[in-house]
């Protein structure tokens, strides 16, 4: 599987966003708001790595509880695969616990996107193409 971006959780995008432009990175479209996951989402890239800025929009947002622990820090990585539910399987042979069902994101152009969290890594996204 191919590395797609490193997910990050932060607390203000735009402000986040600005500081990544400081940096050198440049966007890679608008703000995407995520209904599903009540989070928005921003992707930007420098030198052929992407980066996911996400960011709670509601109170109940999937990653509400992950802000107040992480603040702004990466928190995921993001994975490139051809069947989804085939590594999804094959992952969860190998102990990576799956916390979420498939469902389309917006912000990759509603591809189906999965998370699985392995306790020595952390959270990883599978991302089909």
């Amino acid at each position: 599987m191919k590395v797609h971006h490193i997910g990050y959780l932060v607390k203000k995008l735009e402000k986040a966003a600005a500081e990544f432009e400081k940096l050198g990175y440049s966007r890679m479209g608008e703000v995407t708001d995520d209904a599903y996951r009540k989070v928005d989402i921003l992707f930007l890239q420098k030198d052929g790595y992407v980066i996911e800025l996400v960011s709670p929009n509601a109170p109940d947002s999937v990653v509400s509880g992950l802000i107040k622990t992480y603040k702004n820090a990466p928190y995921h990585i993001c994975y490139v695969c051809g069947d989804l539910d085939k590594e999804i399987a094959e992952l969860s042979s190998k102990g990576y616990v799956q916390i979420d069902l498939p469902a389309p994101a917006p912000a990759i152009g509603g591809k189906r996107v999965c998370f699985l969290m392995n306790r020595f890594i952390g959270m990883v996204e599978l991302l089909e193409q």
